[in-house]
């Protein structure tokens, strides 16, 4: 009887993966180099050869793992096609069907590495709990997950839970990666961050700390934090567009607990005296009682959720 359970989460410079028990406990958890050239080829019989090394490891025979759950940085549908994966080289092709394949015929699951990062914080992080989630990352961009009913809503291309490419502003001139205009990710992305406090200084002749060093999101939290001015003015407009693009989704969705995670969160809960007020200004008021949190799992949170996709 199976009683393991794989997840993985395939990055754009490494493949994380773990073995889990059937509750989500970690058994062992390691790393791969995520070889891109050649269209990214080697990625699938990589992390296959990595898997039978794993499994030989701890004698476990096929029948003792009940599958093996990816997430992948690109759109994936429900039926496990990936359309695209730019930072792989992938273009469309059956994640699900190639990987069984070099499995011997074992159980894939995938889906896209936001949403499978979503699931893994309403299982075992900072969701725990609630079964109508929308999970946000800030890191180098925006990224976001949506989980409706304990399930991930993919969408019809599995590009649902764009967050970051919300049109939250007319007047901009700087193009965001996605090629549009005026995204949430210009402005609450760790780069965002930078964006907005570099014009708050450049707009003022005000002291700050913020310019005697290096900006980044970190500094200007760890600034806001000491008081500096110009940093809570850069904080405030973070929080603006944030709470606003938020209380968008939230009028649509309804979640129970919307979760931030990404390396923005590192700042902690002077995020939500920010992104909270705005939110609550304008999110649908049957919405504005919706809970705030921080992300608990960290990077771990793609393998926690790619093994939850087979148990599922």
């Amino acid at each position: 009887m199976a009683n393991h359970v794989f997840g993985v989460d395939v990055g754009g410079t490494t493949v994380k993966l773990g073995l889990f028990d059937l509750d989500g406990n970690v058994i062992d958890k390691w790393e791969i180099p995520t070889r891109t050239e050649n269209g990214g080829k080697e990625i699938l019989p990589d992390i296959a050869k990595s898997i039978r090394e794993k499994m030989k490891e701890k004698e476990l025979a096929a029948q003792d793992v009940a599958g093996v759950g990816v997430g992948v940085p690109g759109p994936v549908d429900g039926n496990g096609i990936v359309h695209k994966a730019v930072n792989l080289g992938w273009e469309q092709f059956d994640l699900k069907k190639e990987l069984t394949g070099l499995l011997g015929g074992m159980r894939v699951e995938g889906g896209n590495d936001a949403n499978v990062a979503a699931l893994g914080e309403m299982w075992k992080g900072g969701g725990q709990g609630y079964r109508n989630l929308v999970a946000v990352t800030l890191g180098t961009g925006v990224g976001g997950g949506i989980i409706i009913n304990g399930e991930i809503m993919t969408g019809s291309n599995g590009a649902g839970g764009e967050i970051g490419h919300i049109h939250v502003e007319d007047n901009e001139t700087e193009r965001c990666g996605c090629g549009n205009l005026g995204c949430l990710e210009e402005y609450a992305s760790a780069t965002g961050i930078v964006r907005l406090a570099n014009r708050t200084l450049a707009a003022s002749d005000k002291e700050s700390v913020l310019r005697n060093g290096e900006v980044s999101a970190k500094a200007v939290f760890d600034a806001v934090k000491a008081g500096d001015k110009l940093a809570v003015e850069t904080a405030r407009k973070f929080g603006e567009y944030l709470g606003k693009g938020l209380g968008v989704i939230a009028g649509i969705l309804d979640p129970e607990i919307i979760v931030i995670g990404g390396g923005v969160s590192k700042a902690g809960e002077v995020l939500f005296e920010y992104i909270k007020p705005p939110f609550e200004r304008t999110a649908f008021q049957g919405c504005r009682n919706t809970i705030f949190a921080l992300a608990t799992l960290g990077n771990d949170a793609g393998i926690y959720g790619a093994a939850k996709m087979v148990l599922d």
